[in-house]
């Protein structure tokens, strides 16, 4: 995000709530309207300062200063972050001419941050042509570019609005108060502030903490504000609890009139249904701002943002350790470049696995404050930050995300439009990633479904399932027994074994690894028969007039290898045969050699020598069946008939090595035989 549009008042008021000046518009003077106006303005009183603008601009009579007038109304909006009101007030501006150059740029940020991106990106355009160069309208064109290419191209979270939760007011920051994941602690800004205040630049009350429990039904009850010492008369909120969830860590803010007192880190300790009282955590002694802890998996180092002195801008997120025998926090320590920016990172989070989580202004995003993750690469070490995306992110604020345990799924806040109030809590998940294997065994000739054939899934998740196909030769493997567990799981390689009485078995391969989305993979599977006169396989071809095999040829055997291995019970014949030309004699013994060769070369493989019986038929069995889409017998006076441009290709499909079971009831002499390794020899005579 671009430096120029700072979500000052949004980073503020839910990070650290500022203390601010108690600025009461009954206690203002009521004359000069533009003076009381500007001091409010100057004071971060945002709220106060629009009704008094608005007041001093009915008065006003100067032209140029009722031009200025609406320029402050316009940046007071956009600091509130009603970009609706800003929008319509900075396009009153621009029409009147304002000459601060900002109102151009806040005017496209402001629709930008309203999600319509290509009208964003015309207005950024025209303030780029009139401001060429400025690094804040070139970063204003790319994020419209980016955040328009990820809000069509969403990721495959579902975002939910917790109306149960969220009120009318501000609603955010929520934190696990239960190992169970099934109570959280959140910041708000309803009816019933402890502090009892308005906060006169929103116009909303101070933040307390408050508790929601969700049953057994999904159902979250009516939240309740964590009764005093914890809440106060001033600002608290941004939470996280130790690992066994006995010690709270929270952010509060105190005030006294005419003073910032900055924010810093409460701890407490559960007693009863309570909490002791809180006592102040020593982190930075010269930061304004110690805000928003987040516990780290060890339990005993902490996540936070502060804006010590020496950071790279803005608001850095560092990381400090309890040390047990001291009983101190350790100095900050900054997260460095790769997690921080020249703008603002705030609201942390720590998934169990130690990947970090956090919101952000200053790394590429969708508009106002994005969320991000960077994977855990070592102790305190993290490596890319990506951007969460839509629909998680949008072009408003998106921030505080925690996540239930190491689950894709868990709770942020944003201020889109469509909430309950000006922030609301959003549920999110990933649907799981469903997969299932299917498809059809039929017969390989005849084409029709095989019923009641075994198809059996070896996953090497140790998965086992065996079942049969249906009337239609159909079988699917994906829930199971109706219920959300699945035979097919993420991560793992499947083998699908098929067996059928009276045909040859299959075996195929699918995996699941790499794959990202649901899928179905269908698996189809043609079982030949047993029964067939001859059985091709790939082609066995030989140099001219040899039995030697060449090299291609072993490959072809190999799939016959792998036949005999997944069928071990068959016998076989292996033929050989030969086209017409030549004689007899020679064929015969042609044939018988290389028939005798594809044996041996299984032999060497491994497959049982009583397993194979060699078989030269030279020419005296031409081909028979569909050839060319016609069911003929190759013989030389038909081969002699066709074209002479065709005869060759006849004779080729005559020499042909082929098999045939014999029978089906071998016992191997090793029970525990040929483990079924598909694996094949290299191409050695």
């Amino acid at each position: 995000m671009s430096k120029y549009f700072e979500p000052y008042m949004k980073i503020e008021r839910i990070l650290i709530f500022f203390v601010f000046l108690q600025f009461s518009i009954v206690g203002f003077a009521q004359k000069d309207f533009t003076h009381d106006a500007e001091t409010a303005y100057k004071s971060e009183q945002y709220y106060a300062a629009i009704d008094l603008y608005k007041k001093a601009y009915a008065k006003e009579k100067d032209r140029e200063t009722k031009i200025d007038i609406i320029y402050k109304i316009a940046d007071c909006y956009r600091l509130i972050q009603d970009h609706a009101q800003a929008e319509v007030w900075f396009d009153k501006a621009i029409k009147a001419q304002h000459p601060n150059n900002k109102a151009q740029l806040y005017y496209a940020e402001v629709i930008k941050a309203q999600g319509r991106y290509d009208e964003a990106l015309v207005e950024f355009n025209k303030y780029n042509a009139k401001n060429p160069g400025d690094p804040e309208g070139i970063e204003g064109v790319k994020s419209c570019q980016q955040g328009q290419k990820w809000q069509d191209n969403p990721t495959d979270y579902i975002v939910e609005n917790v109306r149960l939760i969220n009120s009318k007011s501000s609603d955010f920051s929520p934190v696990w108060s239960s190992k169970k994941f099934d109570e959280i602690i959140f910041t708000s800004t309803r009816e019933g502030s402890y502090g009892n205040s308005i906060d006169t630049r929103v116009g909303e009350n101070y933040s307390d903490l408050y508790s929601a429990k969700v049953d057994r039904k999904g159902k979250w009850g009516t939240p309740i504000a964590i009764e005093p010492p914890i809440n106060s008369e001033q600002n608290e909120g941004g939470a996280t609890f130790d690992s066994k969830y006995t010690n709270i860590y929270f952010t509060r803010c105190p005030s006294e009139k005419n003073q910032k007192l900055g924010c810093f880190i409460m701890s407490a300790r559960k007693s009863g249904k309570g909490f002791d009282e809180p006592e102040k955590l020593e982190f930075a002694a010269d930061s304004f701002v110690v805000a928003h802890p987040a516990m780290m998996p060890d339990g005993e180092s902490m996540v936070f943002v502060a804006n010590i002195p020496g950071g790279y801008g803005g608001k850095d997120l560092y990381y400090a350790t309890f040390d047990k025998r001291e009983k101190t926090w350790s100095e900050p320590v900054n997260l460095g470049s790769a997690i921080n920016t020249a703008d603002d990172e705030m609201f942390p989070f720590v998934k169990d696995n130690g990947d970090l989580c956090f919101a952000s202004n200053g790394h590429e995003g969708m508009g106002g404050l994005d969320i991000f993750i960077a994977p855990k690469t070592g102790t305190f070490n993290w490596g890319k930050v990506e951007n969460m995306r839509a629909p998680i992110n949008s072009s408003s604020d998106d921030f505080g995300i925690i996540f239930e345990g190491n689950r894709d799924k868990g709770f942020f806040a944003s201020n889109r439009a469509g909430g309950r109030g000006s922030d609301d809590i959003y549920f999110f998940k990933k649907p799981p990633v469903i997969f299932a294997i299917q498809g059809t065994v039929s017969d390989v000739d005849t084409k029709e479904p095989i019923v009641g054939a075994s198809v059996k899934l070896i996953g090497t998740d140790g998965t086992s399932v065996e079942l049969e196909t249906d009337q239609t030769g159909f079988y699917i493997f994906a829930d199971k027994d109706g219920s959300d567990e699945r035979y097919v799981q993420e991560g793992t390689s499947y083998t699908i074994f098929v067996s059928k009485k009276g045909y040859l078995n299959s075996k195929g391969q699918e995996t699941t690894v790499g794959i990202e989305k649901s899928t179905a993979f269908v698996h189809d599977f043609l079982l030949q028969s047993i029964k067939a006169k001859e059985i091709s396989f790939p082609k066995v071809e030989y140099d001219l007039g040899s039995y030697k095999l060449r090299p291609a040829s072993k490959d072809s055997l190999d799939f016959l290898y792998q036949t005999l291995v997944d069928n071990p019970n068959i016998v076989i014949e292996l033929a050989a045969h030969t086209d017409a030309r030549g004689s007899d004699e020679s064929n015969d013994l042609l044939s018988q050699q290389r028939a005798q060769s594809c044996v041996d070369y299984l032999i060497s493989k491994g497959i049982e020598a009583a397993r194979m019986n060699a078989k030269g038929y030279g020419e005296h069995s031409p081909y028979s069946g569909n050839y060319n889409g016609q069911q003929v017998t190759l013989t030389e006076e038909y081969i002699n008939g066709l074209p002479k441009n065709e005869q060759e290709a006849a004779h080729q499909t005559n020499r042909r090595t082929v098999f045939s079971v014999l029978r089906d009831d071998f016992v191997p002499a090793n029970s525990g035989g040929n483990d079924g390794d598909t694996g094949t020899e290299g191409d050695q005579e």
